[in-house]
């Protein structure tokens, strides 16, 4: 079994608080600049640019530059998502607690396996630039989140022998 779960509920609170200072800091603002702007750039260069340069791929190669751009797209949008319901919070919109249940809608995906490096290095370099750029801020926010609602470090894989054993001495009034 690989359930997740708090050790304790100061942990959460720990997460919470820390939540509520982060989406004040100016290391937010940053980071949602960072964020709204690749997603700016990236449509810009998918709308004018790659579109040109897309057209005179091979087939082949073609159809990754399609498959990537949508990929790209999606991961964006999931970014662009965790990031205007983090502003909300800062300015009041939401509470924490909320933007948990809003996050529960979207969530910043897992990283795609990316398509053979052969084929990669033949897409255009802008698209290669987005791609990364959108990967690092997508592994960085899923830190940021990790963070925010107590998982990632402060988490310990479920065992059940433990939940027994701690179930029994609630039982026996042994703490």
């Amino acid at each position: 079994m690989n359930d997740v779960q708090l050790l304790d509920p100061q942990a959460e609170e720990g997460a919470l608080s820390f939540a509520r200072r982060f989406v004040r800091s100016e290391g937010f603002m940053l980071l949602f600049r960072e964020g709204m702007g690749l997603v700016e750039q990236t449509a810009a260069y998918l709308d004018g640019d790659g579109r040109k340069e897309a057209a005179a791929l091979p087939r082949e190669i073609a159809l990754t530059y399609a498959t990537e751009s949508m990929r790209l797209t999606t991961r964006l949008m999931q970014i662009a998502s965790w990031l205007l319901v983090q502003r909300a919070v800062a300015e009041g919109e939401l509470t924490v607690e909320q933007a948990r249940t809003e996050h529960s809608k979207v969530k910043i995906g897992d990283p795609m396996v990316a398509p053979a490096e052969q084929i990669v290095v033949q897409l255009p370099g802008r698209l290669r630039e987005l791609m990364a750029h959108s990967s690092r801020l997508q592994t960085r926010i899923r830190h940021l989140e990790n963070q925010m609602t107590g998982t990632g470090a402060r988490a310990v894989a479920a065992n059940p022998v433990q939940d027994q054993l701690a179930n029994l001495q609630a039982r026996l009034g042994r703490v």
